[in-house]
């Protein structure tokens, strides 16, 4: 994975956090959190799994909806942020966070009910495998997101540290056929991309997000956002 040493450091995990989503990026984080929601609803006693969980943003969350969730990830720092979060919300009886590779998850086939990876596809160095994997432990849904190649993204993607992969919508549908799985349903948000919103006070953000929000229902809305979320199902 690209930047995997990176997200291992302790200094790094700290401050993920309070660095994306304080400030403008709480848009973001809104934003995801109620696309995870709205995909994965209803919750209450399905088994899922998040991959790449980081410090629990999502895994907490679902467990305090009703979930029986896991969260995985490579870096044993982001997960002690994961636990903090859980015990802080009182929900360490409703998760499990493991350290794992994404690329060899550690439950039999068809385990989880549902799937999900949030900011993950946009490093994988070898997404079909990846999605192939995640597919092999998910008996009903697969849920994930990317970063659009034909948006504004694509104009600073080069200027980022470990840059990042981008998908058109024909790649994420050849993606699904691979792994033999069908797409039900896709969403696309974001016009300004992300690190706008990271770099800015809320205050600042605000009106770029209600404008955002506003382009996006326009009918060239979708061709100009900058991140996808795919619901993607097996055909079980």
């Amino acid at each position: 994975m690209k930047g995997q040493e990176w997200y291992q450091a302790d200094d790094i995990a700290e401050a993920y956090d309070d660095k994306r989503f304080s400030q403008g990026g709480r848009f973001i984080d809104r934003r995801e959190k109620e696309a995870v929601l709205d995909a994965l609803a209803p919750l209450d006693g399905k088994r899922v799994l998040e991959v790449a969980c980081g410090t629990g943003r999502f895994t907490v969350m679902l467990a305090d909806r009703g979930a029986d969730i896991v969260g995985v990830d490579i870096s044993e720092a982001m997960l002690e942020q994961g636990r903090a979060k859980a015990r802080a919300a009182g929900v360490t009886d409703s998760l499990d966070f493991m350290q794992a590779d994404a690329s060899r998850l550690p439950f039999p086939d068809d385990y989880f009910d549902s799937v999900f990876a949030m900011r993950f596809f946009h490093l994988a160095p070898d997404p079909e495998a990846f999605m192939a994997e995640l597919r092999r432990v998910s008996k009903n849904q697969v849920f994930f997101d990317t970063f659009n190649r034909y948006s504004t993204r694509s104009i600073y993607n080069w200027a980022l540290p470990m840059g990042s992969r981008l998908y058109s919508e024909r790649e994420v549908r050849e993606l699904l056929v691979g792994a033999d799985l069908e797409l039900a349903d896709a969403a696309h948000d974001f016009v300004v991309p992300y690190g706008f919103y990271r770099a800015v006070p809320g205050w600042v953000a605000r009106p770029f997000r209600a404008l955002d929000t506003a382009v996006g229902r326009t009918p060239v809305g979708d061709r100009l956002a900058s991140v996808s979320y795919w619901d993607a199902r097996t055909d079980e």
